[in-house]
């Protein structure tokens, strides 16, 4: 927990709407828009 403490507060939101109100039917869209963020910035190299 002490890792999400150092996140955004954007970050830590999104994890609070997955664990608490996010539909079920809606994390499998949710999983692939994280997953394609995370390639695309990857594919992108460092800063």
């Amino acid at each position: 927990m002490k890792e999400l403490d150092k996140m955004p507060k954007s970050i830590i939101k999104a994890i609070r709407y997955i664990k608490q109100d996010a539909p079920k039917d809606k994390l499998e869209a949710i999983d692939l828009l994280l997953k394609q963020a995370i390639e695309i910035r990857r594919q992108e190299g460092t800063r």
